[in-house]
């Protein structure tokens, strides 16, 4: 095997051309991290109390190292400030500004780290940002993604358990995510999903694929084994977990999950995915990164370094500017609003027996009512309204709605959509079943999409119009010799228009809607 250019000798010191620049660099990356130093926190908490993305912690140390092993060939490179990196700084910016204004957590994270990709491309220059080209795009997995796994995930989670049971003779049944087998129950919760690791080993095989091979074949078959053997383990994980408490009991067998069949169960997934993709590594340990011969092209649009370093502040800075001057939009709103008077229904006392209500904890309105029908049919209904929305006060969020993190409620699945809003069937411990109907005005728009809500937020706060956003559920228990369902369907015939409904519980006129 031959490398791909002679090899250099590895230097411990900073040549003079490059003090310039890593000093300026680190200047300017600090002030952008202290310009956003919110979001800056909301990583660092996410990192270190959110264990989906634990793995995220290990990213900054391994940019680190990548560049650490590429200092001989950066060594050959000159420094030299470049205009257009400011495009990507006004991109990350941009994105910033778009996730800030529609409440999107991802956006705001992704723009920032923008920011400090085209930080490093402006004032080390295009020939530099070529040779650092792949630990410039490692960067991105500092930023959380992945939640969207988790649905499909645990579907064939629980598609593999369920197969592997019946394969070894237990007699079990699912609803949704729910599996009963013999007198044990058993949820295959987002943490049962296995999206962490995933996430995780998506992270890990990039690395591996960028340092083991140099043919793009061998790293996507690589890619493609990374992802699949761990869904494919944890299945075999869940179906071990469950298997074992057909066996024992819940308590021996969640014990022994958690100590066996999590880190160390996954820890040897991962070494067996290296172990088999050892036999086809193409690329020599310590082969160099780039040839820096090939990195030595002119460079345009050249900028004085202080010049570049002012640049990249200035434009990072009208991003956060422009936030604050939309963020003071907001709907009035009544000082006091009612549940609405519903013919044919009265209002009664709440449940006792399996009691709910949504979360709206920055709600500047929340109502929570039960109404009852000649027949003893019970629905409640439930509004929570904003006047504005902005960090910590969204209308749609992690741990905001039907349900919050660690409840007591269980989601179970989702059910047919009932007059455009999406139902969900879910379950608490006696065991006590409920259906919950969800609904949102924003804008000019009543949809039960939660994307939709983000998208009309954002038109909101950036082109004007309404403000306000409000979040309408209808519920009702499974009970004997009542049909919840139906029940729901008959209070919404005669509740009348959901959009009215918003508009008045906002102070607004009805002016007419689209549902989405």
């Amino acid at each position: 095997m031959t490398s791909i250019a002679q090899r250099v000798p590895k230097s411990f010191v900073v040549a003079p051309a490059w003090r310039r620049p890593l000093l300026a660099l680190g200047i300017v990356a600090a002030a952008l991290l202290l310009m956003f130093r919110r979001d800056v926190g909301d990583l660092a908490t996410l990192y270190w109390t959110n264990t989906t993305f634990g793995h995220c912690l290990f990213i900054a140390p391994v940019i680190a190292w990548l560049v650490w092993i590429r200092r001989g060939e950066l060594a050959q490179l000159t420094p030299q400030s470049w205009a257009p990196g400011l495009a990507l700084v006004a991109a990350g910016g941009f994105g910033w500004l778009l996730g800030d204004a529609a409440g999107v957590s991802f956006a705001r994270h992704l723009g920032l780290v923008m920011m400090l990709q085209g930080a490093a491309v402006t004032t080390l220059g295009p020939n530099v940002a070529r040779g650092l080209l792949f630990p410039l795009a490692y960067a991105l997995f500092l930023v959380p993604f992945g939640d969207f796994l988790e649905p499909p995930l645990q579907t064939i989670t629980v598609w593999i358990t369920m197969h592997l049971l019946h394969l070894v003779g237990v007699a079990a049944t699912v609803n949704g995510v729910l599996i009963t087998a013999g007198d044990k129950y058993f949820e295959v919760a987002e943490a049962c999903s296995g999206s962490k690791f995933v996430i995780a080993m998506v992270a890990y095989g990039v690395l591996v694929a960028n340092l083991c091979y140099r043919t793009w074949p061998r790293r996507m078959v690589f890619m493609a084994m990374a992802i699949v053997v761990p869904v494919l383990a944890n299945g075999v994980r869940a179906f071990g977990t469950i298997y074992a408490a057909v066996l024992t009991s819940v308590e021996q067998a969640t014990g022994y999950d958690h100590i066996v069949f999590g880190w160390v169960f996954f820890g040897l997934v991962m070494a067996a995915v290296l172990a088999i993709g050892w036999k086809w590594f193409d690329r020599a340990p310590d082969a160099p990164a780039f040839d820096p011969a090939k990195l030595q092209g002119p460079i345009r649009w050249r900028l004085d370094l202080a010049v570049a370093g002012a640049l990249v502040l200035a434009t990072a800075a009208v991003f956060p500017a422009w936030s604050a001057a939309i963020a003071g939009r907001s709907q009035p709103l009544p000082a006091h609003i009612d549940l609405p008077e519903v013919a044919g229904w009265t209002r009664g006392p709440v449940s006792t027996r399996a009691p709910w209500t949504p979360t709206y904890p920055g709600a500047d309105h929340q109502l929570f009512g039960r109404y009852v029908d000649a027949d003893g049919n019970a629905v409640d209904l439930a509004i929570a309204v904003y006047g504005s929305q902005r960090q910590g006060k969204e209308i749609v969020g992690f741990g905001i709605g039907i349900m919050q993190q660690d409840d007591r409620w269980v989601f179970v699945k989702k059910l047919d959509d009932l007059d455009g809003g999406e139902v969900i069937d879910m379950t608490a411990a006696g065991p006590v079943e409920r259906y919950v109907a969800t609904w949102y005005r924003v804008g000019d728009v009543t949809t039960s999409s939660g994307k939709i809500v983000k998208l009309q937020t954002l038109k909101a706060k950036l082109f004007g119009g309404p403000q306000r956003a409000v979040a309408i559920h209808l519920s009702a228990e499974v009970l004997p010799g009542h049909d919840a369902r139906a029940a729901m369907a008959r209070f919404l015939a005669a509740l009348g228009p959901l959009d009215g409904l918003a508009d008045r519980s906002a102070g607004m006129a009805n002016s007419g809607s689209k549902l989405n």
